[in-house]
């Protein structure tokens, strides 16, 4: 986990801890419901980790802010990101029931009280949100219409509510055809490993 602190080396000796057990809970659950490829497990810090912490380069959410992370999968971008914003609530959700076990054993294993877990499809989920993060669920024009009416209309934040979302290549042409306004930030501006060359944080404000 020397790669997450090399980006994030002011963690609370806490955070620290949780970050460090995320290895083995992992190795420990893929083994039995697998939600990441084997090979990915070993890369673990990099691929899964430090890319859901991209959006905390990008952007620190502000106390008591609600986030709902959308198609999580075995639980990323959300676990890493409510380890890191303990101040912050975390909804993740997930189509697949078997991930959502996976979420709530390494997310009870850690002690995080900032975070749920729920097996649901996106458009159903009930509640509001200040910010919707995923990690590359499907194109962003079909994210926009399960999610568009699960904003907050206040904000607590300096940065609009809306979304922020993980991917990575070429993505004008995706962008363009959801026509709304987007800011896209590159990660290889804040991570130097080749993995991040392509990878990106699109934000899309919902004011």
């Amino acid at each position: 986990m020397d790669i997450i602190l090399k980006y994030f080396p002011d963690l609370t000796e806490k955070q620290k801890a949780e970050f460090g057990q995320l290895l083995d809970l992992y190795t420990l659950w893929n083994a039995q419901i697998n939600v990441i490829s084997r090979k990915d497990v070993e890369a673990l810090y990099e691929k899964h980790v430090l890319h859901s912490l991209g959006i905390a380069k990008v952007y620190q959410f502000a106390p008591n802010s609600k986030v709902l992370d959308v198609g999580t999968g075995g639980g990323f971008p959300g676990i890493p990101l409510a380890i890191m914003f303990p101040e912050v609530q975390f909804h993740l959700v997930d189509s697949i029931g078997k991930k959502i076990k996976v979420v709530n054993e390494v997310a009870e294993a850690l002690g995080l009280k900032n975070l749920t877990a729920q097996h649901e499809r996106a458009e159903n989920v009930k509640g509001k949100y200040d910010f919707i993060v995923s990690r590359a669920v499907t194109r962003m024009k079909p994210f926009i219409g399960w999610i568009h009416q699960k904003f907050e209309t206040r904000s607590i934040n300096s940065l609009d509510n809306g979304i922020l979302y993980l991917k990575g290549g070429d993505l004008e042409e995706e962008l363009n055809e959801a026509k709304r306004p987007y800011q896209e930030h590159l990660l290889v501006d804040f991570f130097e490993e080749e993995f991040f060359e392509t990878k990106k944080v699109i934000y899309v404000p919902f004011s």
